[in-house]
């Protein structure tokens, strides 16, 4: 199935390729095996592939790069400026220098002499949202992105943004799990032509099955209150309806999270991540014509008053640009 994302019709299933360099769900898979997996996406028709400068501090972009250099016409490739890491903080800076050397310094590791997305990582609010934008529009005129995005952000600031540049996609998290984006911003992209780009799909892996007990330091899940105990817990015996209902309808767990994200509009594309080349096949064989009856099953299994615990730690949500909507848990 294709779908439109800056005026380029793609496969609705990417590849989010964050944890083939960077730390967060424990230690990255080696260079090599990073580079089968790419290889072998690319192979099985994978078209749309999301980094960051943020992911391995530019070393997933410089993979992206190499990998893809000599078949830059047949990838489309979305990158992030304005948000990085100084030791052990993340530094957010929305500055219009700022994003357009980190444009400049993206596009050298990429290999490439252009971006097929550009986002902004996250919105500063000590900057507004007009003057980010209006220097992600100077790179369209310049001809180094085609295209400029949003992550995370509310319907005001979107609203806002499109005013001073259109806005060819907004990636949040969204799952059965995380329902932020209902709120207002997935109708909104609808109403402005704008793609919405789901990261987490499966639930930072937790639909996918194989989570039974906590996480080591290194993996940001062991931080997230949902992976928490007694959170955790109760959430699994959740997941135990769910993985029955995909069995039950001749369906992955996974592959059941996947087409419940993408029947919420034809404007709606996934970016799983993974570090397993059977999971980019799983996730690509994702049939699109499952009944109505059990995608509003799954959605009554898996909601977020039902899940317990935030999806992030209170100092964490506190930077987040989005409306909050009501769950069940801890915040």
């Amino acid at each position: 199935m294709k779908r439109t994302i800056a005026g380029t019709k793609l496969k609705s299933i990417g590849l989010g390729c964050m944890n083939l360099t960077h730390h967060a769900y424990g230690k990255p898979p080696s260079v090599e095996t990073s580079r089968e997996l790419l290889r072998h996406a690319f192979d099985i028709g994978v078209q749309h592939f999301d980094t960051a400068a943020l992911y391995g501090s530019g070393r997933n972009e410089q993979l992206l790069g190499e990998m893809f250099h000599t078949v830059r016409n047949q990838v489309f490739i979305a990158s992030k400026g304005g948000l990085r890491s100084v030791g052990a903080t993340r530094v957010i800076d929305g500055r219009p220098s700022v994003l357009k050397k980190s444009c400049e310094d993206s596009l050298k590791r990429l290999q490439t002499d252009y971006i097929d997305l550009f986002y902004l990582h996250r919105l500063d609010k000590a900057v507004p949202i007009e003057e980010s934008v209006g220097a992600l529009g100077d790179l369209v005129r310049a001809g180094k992105i085609r295209g400029i995005g949003l992550c995370e952000v509310s319907v005001a600031t979107l609203r806002r943004a499109h005013t001073t540049h259109p806005i060819a996609a907004v990636q949040s998290e969204y799952s059965l799990w995380t329902r932020n984006p209902e709120f207002a911003v997935l109708e909104l992209c609808r109403e402005i032509g704008a793609a919405f780009v789901a990261f987490s799909p499966v639930a930072r892996g937790f639909l996918a099955g194989g989570i039974k007990s906590g996480f080591g330091d290194r993996d940001i899940r062991a931080h997230m209150p949902r992976f928490q105990e007694p959170n955790l817990a109760h959430n699994l015996r959740r997941y135990e309806a769910f993985e029955k209902l995909a069995r039950r309808s001749f369906l992955t767990p996974t592959q059941l999270a996947l087409a419940w994200v993408l029947s919420r509009g034809d404007h709606v594309h996934v970016i799983p991540g993974t570090t397993n080349i059977r999971h980019v096949i799983e996730n690509n064989r994702t049939p699109m014509n499952i009944s109505a009856d059990v995608l509003t099953e799954a959605q009554a299994i898996i909601n977020e008053e039902i899940i317990h615990g935030a999806r992030y730690p209170a100092s964490v949500l506190a930077e987040m640009d989005e409306e909050p909507v009501p769950h069940g848990g801890e915040f």
